[in-house]
């Protein structure tokens, strides 16, 4: 029965060939309307005479009956056209109703007992409007002639797409209307009267999905036109002839377009509303001007009446008061693009658009969250632009209104973070809820989309980043210990921070993350982060330890990484003042640390008189002490961790900062000179410090073209040089600083000519004087080239130029000059000087770890003798030398030489190693050791590969403490065991029983 109907709409709209096609478009229409007219005709026909459309004509005569009840049907018109447009709406709704009975007849036989009858093989009947692929494209062809003929003709100017701006064939339909009539008094029942048969025509599935397809936008123009257009005043004439919709039609209009509108896909309503408001005058088809079919549309649209672009603007904001509406409205404006520039241009019009809640919004907290929303998108093309959005949108608003983006933007963002400091600040006894994985994760990639992806730094963003700051690096150091996706966005984070943000605020940040401000970990307490499932983290309660020293050990142990990751952070920050600006804070804090010492000492204020104090006095003096002590212990461990970690070309970038470190170093040393007169009290730490300060301000001024700038900044070393030559118990330093002093005073003017060698160490001219032979404990023997270093001259210590020279304490990264050759290096590794001699040791295991041609080839020779003569360990120049100097007592010294051992392990295990296990297992074997020190020796030469016993630890108890993996927990608690009686046996060794017998004399 089906399609018989559907065979009596082909016959209707039987499509034209190609040359009927030309003639029509020739003939401005007249062939389309004979085709039109002849169509019918044929119909009505093959209706009357042919027995198989006899049950179509039945059900035709009954819907036709209904119509002409209805008014909206007319037998007798006079305009062609409108009368084909009758004929396919008629066929159309009764293809409608004998579908709807067909469904319900379908429903009833599809009962749950009769279903049970049926078995499994078998295929489920199909309902009775599905349609073939053929029978669909009939329909549609009658719905192109229902919808050109007998409704856009009909629409006002403006409203919805003109059919000549669609095609050139639309073009002739549009004039053939215009020709018959569509402007006549009757065009707005025409207009609701094809309306109201394609809102009938989808009420069946199969039929709306044709309907909507391909004519929303043209529905949806005709109910607002119906339902909203203004009612024009005329004469009473006029009115009566116009024939206007009555009140009751026009609301049900608006009912209609209002139920449409909640029924179809949001991102579909928004592109046709978007259509219909007319891109050259809204704002928001100007961001949308390419990208989808529905933008090609709009750009052929004109500017559309005032009261459609109002009525369009409130229905979009009604699509964004809905759930989920603002992503609906993103999917609206930007789906189809394909990641270009244009796509990213419309991305930043519809954040703009976004950024203004609209006034019916009842909850702005909802609202924004729709926005926040659009970050958590997975998909790589929708989360791209998404993103784009939502972070443009945030950025946008937190410009325009700070408070109100802070309200209801950055806190609910923020607020898994801020979780994490409340619960470390509560009261342990209570039940904290804790901060699940996955929204950690979640906030933590918001921040990082946000803040470091937008890059529009602003102080309302930094304010609000600086609370959440001390979490964040707590959750960076956690990642830095496991393997976690979390660990790039934090770092990246912490960065942009401490990039973007102001010097002082950078500086107080540092201060805070490093534990010399404020409470050391924010998020410690009771609470700690710990290994998720999905790669992230979670935080949650921690387990009380029982035992006080292995809470004491995870305190300390925590507070070093905190420090070793902090100084990661800044050694990422390469183009960044800001190392060496913290750097240089830390040591002029230590020097007032170091006075306000001297001075309390001076006034006697260490010894604390009690017997005038409460208990509670006492108390507070006594903790306000420790606590003293314990911040200089902190900042000790910050620069001690601060100069074996970072290269001095980044602690040290500019000459301003190079002369700020002199400053700290001199006025160190200037510390207490009335106090120590006596030159046999020296401390040979600030010996030694001082001498390398003077030296590298030798080193400065020697240096090539000094401006008037690095002129300036040494003007602050005139006052404590000052000091110095007037003050100092040596004579020599007197002398140097007077002479230091004159050539930045004179910028130059004044050169003494041995300023070049004024670099180093002022009492080493006293020292060389009193050494003119190479120890007892360092017969290393050198031999170069056939020369024997015991005839060769000793080179006298002025005979190193500064600029060769790097301080020892600046930290990795020894450069060493390319133009000195190995055998001078090999003897100034001898030479008395502590500090000439540590240099060198670092230079040499730099040669080492750099594969210097002439380390090779000494080594290759010490090979080849060894294979002549064993037991000739003395040929191993470096060897024996490193060894040699590991027994030194200066801490400078043997240092140089573990990290020299490590390096020669490095690249000649077979050997090194054999003879380090030998040694560590039955003391030093040099004829020249120290029997008496033998344990000492062997606990510096087991600090030779030490780092990674110490990692190896660390990451064990870190695995013992939070894995969730009970056999990684169990392997972990047995390696840690083990170690634990090794250093125990090696610590505590067991007491033996034996006699031993005295002479007395």
């Amino acid at each position: 029965m089906t399609s018989g109907f559907l065979a009596a709409i082909n016959t209707l709209t039987k499509p034209l060939d190609e040359a009927r096609v030309r003639d029509a478009q020739s003939s401005h229409g007249e062939a389309l309307l004979a085709v039109l007219q002849a169509n019918r005709a044929l119909l009505l026909q093959q209706l009357q005479t042919e027995s198989s459309f006899a049950e179509v004509r039945k059900r035709r005569e009954e819907t036709m009956a209904a119509a002409e009840g209805s008014e909206w049907f007319s037998s007798d018109a006079e305009d062609a056209t409108w009368v084909f447009v009758q004929e396919c709406l008629l066929l159309l709704l009764t293809l409608a109703r004998h579908l709807s009975v067909e469904l319900e007849l379908f429903n009833q036989r599809c009962t749950p007992s009769a279903a049970k009858t049926k078995t499994p093989e078998m295929a489920p009947p199909l309902p009775p409007d599905v349609l073939s692929v053929a029978q669909q494209k009939t329909l549609g062809a009658a719905l192109q002639f229902v919808v050109s003929l007998g409704l856009c003709p009909y629409l006002a100017p403006g409203v919805g797409v003109p059919l000549g701006r669609r095609s050139a064939f639309g073009a002739t339909v549009e004039k053939l209307v215009r020709g018959g009539g569509a402007a006549t008094a009757a065009a707005g029942r025409r207009l609701l009267t094809t309306t109201n048969v394609l809102l009938r025509l989808a009420e069946v599935s199969s039929l709306a999905a044709l309907v909507f397809t391909q004519h929303l936008g043209d529905v949806m123009a005709a109910l607002c036109q119906l339902g909203y257009q203004p009612h024009r005043r005329g004469t009473e004439e006029e009115e009566e002839k116009s024939q206007e919709l009555s009140a009751e039609e026009r609301r049900m209009c608006r009912e209609a377009l209002k139920s449409l509108l909640g029924k179809v896909y949001q991102p579909i309503v928004v592109q046709e509303l978007l259509i219909l408001q007319g891109g050259p005058r809204q704002s928001v088809a100007a961001g949308s001007s390419s990208g989808s079919s529905s933008s090609s549309r709009a750009a052929a649209l004109g500017s559309a009446p005032a009261w459609l672009r109002r009525l369009c603007g409130q229905l979009l904001s009604e699509r964004l008061m809905q759930p989920h509406g603002v992503q609906a409205v993103v999917r609206g404006i930007l789906q189809g693009g394909t990641g270009g520039e244009s796509d990213w241009r419309k991305c930043d019009g519809v954040a703009r658009i976004l950024t203004a809640c609209p006034q019916q919004s009842a909850s702005a907290d909802s609202y924004y969250r729709q926005i926040l929303d659009l970050l958590h998108f997975r998909d790589k093309l929708t989360a791209q632009q998404f993103q784009r959005v939502a972070t443009r949108a945030a950025l946008s608003m937190v410009q325009e209104k700070p408070g109100f983006a802070h309200q209801y933007l950055l806190t609910p963002l923020l607020a898994p973070l801020h979780r994490c400091t409340a619960a470390a600040a509560s009261d342990a006894s209570h039940d904290q809820a804790a901060v699940e994985e996955q929204e950690l994760t979640r906030c933590v990639e918001d921040v990082y989309k946000i803040w470091v992806v937008g890059n529009s730094p602003s102080a309302s963003l930094l304010k609000a980043l600086e609370e959440a700051l001390p979490v964040i690096f707590t959750l960076f150091c956690f990642t830095k210990q496991n393997v976690s996706h979390l660990r790039a966005p934090c770092q990246d984070i912490l960065l942009w921070y401490l990039s973007h943000t102001e010097a002082s605020a950078a500086l107080s940040a540092l201060r805070r993350l490093s534990g010399l401000q404020g409470q050391k970990n924010q998020a410690a307490a009771d609470f700690h982060f710990c290994p998720g499932s999905d790669g992230g983290a979670r935080f949650d309660r921690r387990e009380n330890l029982s035992d006080e020293d292995d809470a004491l050990y995870e305190r300390l142990s925590g507070e070093q990484w905190r420090l070793e990751c902090l100084t990661h952070l800044l050694a990422e920050l390469k183009d960044s003042d800001l190392p060496g600006d913290f750097f240089l804070e830390l040591l002029q804090e230590l020097t007032g640390w170091a006075a306000a010492a001297d001075e309390a000492e001076d006034d006697g204020e260490e010894a604390l008189d009690v017997s005038a104090m409460t208990l509670l006095e006492v108390e507070q003096q006594v903790l306000g002490r420790a606590a003293s002590q314990g911040q200089r212990l902190a900042l000790l461990q910050a620069l001690a961790v601060m100069v074996e970690t970072l290269q001095h070309t980044v602690l040290l970038r500019k000459t301003t900062q190079v002369v700020d470190f002199i400053v700290s170093l001199v006025q160190r040393a200037c510390v207490g000179l009335d106090q120590d007169p006596d030159p046999g009290l020296e401390n040979p730490v600030e010996s030694q410090t001082l001498s390398m300060a003077m030296g590298l301000v030798a080193t400065l001024l020697s240096g090539p073209q000094l401006s008037s700038d690095d002129y300036s900044s040494m003007s602050r070393l005139l006052p404590p040089l000052e000091t110095l030559s007037q003050k100092h118990s040596d004579v020599v330093v007197q002398d140097l600083a007077s002479n230091l002093r004159a050539v930045i005073a004179t910028r130059g003017a004044f050169c003494p000519e041995n300023l070049p060698k004024a670099s180093r160490r002022p009492e080493a001219t006293k020292t060389t004087a009193k050494n003119h032979r190479v120890p007892s404990g360092n017969k290393t023997k050198v031999q170069t080239e056939g020369k024997d270093s015991r005839t060769s001259p000793r080179p006298s210590p002025h005979d190193c130029k500064p600029p060769t020279r790097r301080p020892p304490s600046s930290g990795g990264g020894v450069q060493y000059s390319s133009a000195k050759p190995f055998s001078d290096w090999l003897l100034e590794a001898c030479d008395p000087d502590v500090p000439t001699r540590a240099f060198a040791l670092r230079v040499l295991t730099q040669m080492v770890q750099n594969g210097s041609p002439e380390v090779v080839q000494a080594r290759e020779k010490v090979l080849m003798i060894h294979i002549c003569d064993l037991e000739n360990i003395n040929q191993n120049l470096l060897l024996q030398l490193f060894l040699e100097n590991l027994e030194h007592d200066e801490p400078f010294i043997y240092l140089s030489a573990i990290q020299g051992l490590a390096a020669l392990a490095d690249s000649c295990p077979e050997r090194i190693l054999e003879r380090l296990l030998k040694d560590f297992q039955h003391g030093p074997s040099l004829p020249t050791s120290d029997k008496e020190r033998s344990l000492e020796t062997r606990l510096k030469i087991g600090e030779v590969l030490g780092d990674v016993l110490s990692d190896l630890y660390r990451a064990l108890k870190s695995v013992l403490r939070s894995d969730p993996d009970d056999v990684a927990v169990l392997h972990a608690r047995l390696a840690l065991e083990e170690l634990d009686d090794v250093m125990r046996s090696f610590i505590f060794p067991k007491q033996k029983l034996e006699k031993k017998i005295v002479v007395l004399p």
